[in-house]
């Protein structure tokens, strides 16, 4: 049987896996984050405390790293989280690392890239040729594949960080994003409504003013990249999407706001099958990485 490991290394935790695929994962195992040298460690033991119990060898391993991250395969720093906000994770070695402790190959993305290969392969965007993950929490960061193929240029798409529109007499707050302030995900981030309204998100009511705003400032995301990828379907998941309500406020307001520019059923009559949450739940990033170690093992 081939065994992929499967890796989903966010900034507060990894999620390790072994699996024979999507629907066969054997073990699992959260890791909190701490520093790089020894999370990694820790990591590492897993697979290999892994193989020794179990008698199995795992053949190739996937990763989707918080970032941002080195995809350039040509690049001398390939494979590492390059100038991440994460404190003492700046500069740090992630593929190369795996693939000489392990002695597999290696297949490495970023988090949300992972996540929307996971949801293209088995989940909301399975038989569709451009598809959007978007992932709305502590941060907010999305993953678009094209033609089965992960989009990758300078760097990766930071879709997070698209500019919107922000309405100073309705909402003063100055926005979390140290780089850019008042972006989408420094105004609509899990970290921008927990320090807009001072207290978490979980516990604002649904009827809260905070999700009209949501609702509004993910809209105009949305709107950016239906203007400019034409997704065939957008995905979103993450922390904030687990309040159900903002997805018939984001629909309604991404109508509003397009004001009929776009002539297609898909948004006119079906938007509530265009704008989704993810097919594979909570499973959308290891699910990934397991596609990611197949592909390179492929490779």
């Amino acid at each position: 049987m081939v065994l992929y490991g499967a890796i989903e290394a966010g900034g507060t935790k990894f999620v390790c896996a072994v699996a024979s695929g999507p629907d066969d994962i054997l073990s699992e195992v959260t890791i909190a984050t701490k520093g790089p040298a020894e999370t990694l460690k820790e990591v590492v033991g897993y697979f290999k405390d892994y193989q020794e119990k179990s008698g199995e060898q795992i053949n190739a391993v996937g990763i989707g790293c918080f970032g941002p991250v080195d995809l350039r395969k040509e690049s001398g720093t390939y494979g590492y989280i390059t100038s991440t906000p994460k404190e003492g994770w700046q500069d740090t070695e992630v593929a190369g690392f795996f693939e000489r402790e392990l002695k597999v190959p290696v297949g490495f993305d970023t988090d949300v890239n992972a996540a929307a290969y996971g949801e293209y392969l088995w989940g909301a965007g399975t038989g569709l040729e451009v598809v959007i993950y978007l992932t709305v929490g502590t941060g907010i960061g999305g993953g678009l594949y094209v033609h089965g193929k992960p989009v990758h240029g300078l760097i990766h798409p930071e879709m997070g960080h698209v500019i919107v529109r922000q309405d100073k007499n309705k909402d003063p707050f100055e926005g979390c994003c140290p780089y850019h302030g008042g972006c989408l995900e420094g105004l609509a981030s899990g970290r921008a409504v927990d320090l807009r309204w001072d207290c978490h998100a979980a516990e604002l009511a649904e009827d809260h003013a905070a999700w009209e705003l949501e609702a509004d400032y993910l809209a105009q995301g949305l709107i950016n990249y239906i203007l400019t990828v034409s997704p065939e379907r957008i995905i979103l998941g993450g922390g904030l999407m687990h309040k159900k309500q903002l997805f018939p406020m984001i629909r309604k307001k991404v109508q509003e706001k397009l004001n009929g520019y776009i002539l297609i059923p898909a948004i006119q009559e079906e938007i509530d099958n265009y704008i989704v949450s993810p097919g594979l739940g909570e499973k959308s990033g290891i699910c990934g990485a397991i596609g990611l170690a197949a592909g390179a093992l492929a490779e």
